[in-house]
């Protein structure tokens, strides 16, 4: 079991409210991700789910059990920390089994549940070895292994790649989602990397200063963004916002059309502009237009490649029916 509910949470530091109140359900088994930018409270969130901060005021309900004052030792949680927090002097075997000797478990268990955790994380080669011997990623496993062998009811992941490369972080990203579909055990996941949100979760929660903007899945927000803030954050590159005499053609304060939606052509289009810059990749190729006259930068992104360079005139058509508006609070028009 892992279901676990925020009833009316609120954090300060001082006279400085960093949680407005604030309610949130995360079902048994649901890999939810926290998204946002820095500063908007997402780690805060997590500690106070694992108990590292106190709530100035609300419940924290796990498996339907008020566990606002009880300690995190006793939450039934495992928390995954981006330092790894390992002990250098201690081989990965006695790392991953640490909180199994803690709790005072035989070690005819602790070695079983070392060698199962081991296995699934591919360290069985490594168990002899000290953390200074391993590198970033295998750290990141070992820290992994040592949450598994408590058997949480949840695990807490406080940005645990972003001490990695690109390259193992999308290996990470992809054995995280993988062990979550072996076990099916509830994960939440602070990242501010949108794109780890969008292929890891189930349930993702867009946060802005403390405030909950958007609860959904992944493509709910890409497809049905509630707000202008939602609209801009999902999404890689990010949608481009229209305001004035354009948005005011469709009833709107604000149009948004994502880069993928807008087609391209060389010779005819509804809006003109300038190529700046063309970042070919191969399968796709993001072009960033100038001198629209509708933002300072309009990206569009299209499949394949095209023969455009820095200067080059370029005429630009929205996909009608893939437009996004929104009114002069930044709301969502349907």
């Amino acid at each position: 079991m892992g279901r676990i509910v925020l009833e009316k949470v609120t954090k300060k530091f001082g006279e400085t409210e960093v949680i407005p109140p604030l309610d949130l359900t995360i079902e048994d088994g649901e890999f939810a991700v926290f998204v946002g930018p820095s500063g908007c409270g997402k780690s805060t969130l997590l500690r106070l789910i694992a108990g590292l901060e106190e709530t100035t005021s609300g419940r924290v309900l796990i498996d339907d059990q008020d566990m606002t004052e009880v300690s995190p030792s006793k939450r039934g949680l495992a928390m995954v920390f981006q330092s790894y927090a390992l002990y250098p002097h201690m081989t990965v075997r006695k790392n991953i089994a640490f909180p199994m000797r803690m709790a005072g478990l035989s070690e005819a268990e602790q070695n079983k549940r070392v060698d199962v955790a081991a296995k699934s994380l591919n360290l069985t080669d490594y168990l002899d070895r000290k953390p200074g011997q391993l590198s970033g990623g295998q750290r990141q496993r070992v820290a992994i292994g040592r949450a598994i062998v408590r058997d949480p009811s949840a695990f807490l992941f406080d940005e645990p790649l972003s001490n990695l490369d690109a390259a193992l972080r999308v290996g990470m990203r992809l054995e995280i989602s993988e062990m979550h579909a072996r076990m099916n055990t509830t994960m939440i996941y602070v990242t501010h990397d949108q794109v780890e949100a969008m292929t890891m979760a189930n349930k993702i929660v867009v946060l802005q200063a403390g405030v909950i903007e958007q609860v959904g899945s992944p493509l709910d927000l890409y497809h049905t963004p509630r707000n202008e803030f939602v609209a801009g954050f999902i999404g890689s590159p990010k949608m481009n916002l229209i305001k004035g005499v354009e948005a005011e053609k469709h009833g709107a304060a604000t149009i948004g059309i994502r880069p993928e939606h807008t087609d391209v052509s060389t010779s005819e289009g509804m809006w003109k502009g300038r190529v700046g810059v063309a970042e070919h990749l191969g399968s796709d190729t993001f072009i960033h237009v100038h001198d629209t006259g509708l933002a300072d930068m309009f990206t569009v992104r299209i499949t394949g490649d095209i023969a455009v360079k820095h200067g080059d005139d370029i005429y630009l058509t929205p996909q009608s029916d893939k437009l996004h508006k929104f009114d002069t609070q930044g709301l969502r028009i349907d």
